[in-house]
């Protein structure tokens, strides 16, 4: 297990980690991500939930249906449940990595690394900038000739067209083995067109980009994957078992595929 590292995190600045805290209703956050949060539109808090239970549903159907390798990118500061407490309860050998670029996470990580006896839980930080990195560095603890579900939840909205987070995804996809699984969660004013430019524009105050994209634009993410029914959906419209999540406007395009 790699050592956590320690760093100084810089309180005056925003991070998308502690503004994401905060609209969970965390404590782990500071006057300048409450800014942020505030700025937003209020519905906004119900989407980070939205995002959360979302995760639950499908790590925990992919826990049901074999899969026993989580590598979670971006993973954020914990709240309970994490991942890794979803899965280890219904697969408790699940071994599970965590990996976040954000400093302000580093000293929440600990709690990530709590795990089953039978299991285990680590913690990397490494950027999704540099997946070539972050793989390497994953495979000391997941074994890349079985299948792994890669999460990539409320993440890739942080990085512009100028970073090519299609090519991160796609260089990502292609070392995982067949049956492996891709799980996304992506921001969108699809259903709130009264919002476009508004959260970009709190984000911005604070020096955090913001790209939010259409349902066009996150298809591509899953390019010669095979969606898990029902597709390419919104937060509140996907899940595998009763009871159903309530039906209502979401601010996340979501969808879990398979890799063929």
């Amino acid at each position: 297990m790699e050592p956590v590292a320690r760093f100084n995190v810089d309180t005056s600045k925003p991070h998308p980690a502690r503004v994401y805290d905060w609209l969970l209703g965390g404590e782990n956050n500071y006057p300048v991500d409450r800014e942020i949060g505030q700025a937003l539109p209020p519905e906004t808090r119900g989407n980070a939930a939205r995002n959360r239970a979302f995760m639950h549903r499908a790590v925990a159907w992919l826990a049901k249906n074999g899969v026993d390798q989580f590598l979670d990118i971006g993973s954020g500061i914990p709240t309970g449940p994490n991942l890794h407490q979803v899965v280890q309860a219904i697969a408790p050998a699940a071994r599970i990595v965590y990996a976040d670029s954000d400093p302000s996470v580093l000293p929440h990580a600990q709690a990530l690394l709590t795990s089953t006896p039978e299991g285990s839980t680590d913690f990397l930080h490494a950027d999704v900038r540099e997946p070539a990195d972050l793989l390497e560095r994953a495979g000391a603890q997941l074994d890349f000739e079985r299948p792994v579900a890669l999460s990539l939840l409320a993440l890739l909205h942080f990085l512009p067209d100028e970073e090519d987070p299609y090519g991160i995804v796609g260089t990502l996809v292609k070392a995982l083995p067949a049956g492996s699984y891709l799980l996304l969660s992506h921001g969108t004013t699809d259903q709130h067109p009264e919002w476009k430019g508004k959260i970009e524009a709190a984000y911005e105050q604070g020096a955090i980009p913001l790209r939010l994209r259409t349902r066009s634009e996150v298809e591509p993410f899953f390019e010669g994957l095979e969606l898990v029914a029902p597709g390419l959906v919104y937060a509140t419209e996907w899940y595998q078992e009763d009871p159903a999540p309530i039906q209502e406007r979401s601010g996340l395009h979501v969808g879990v595929a398979r890799i063929p």
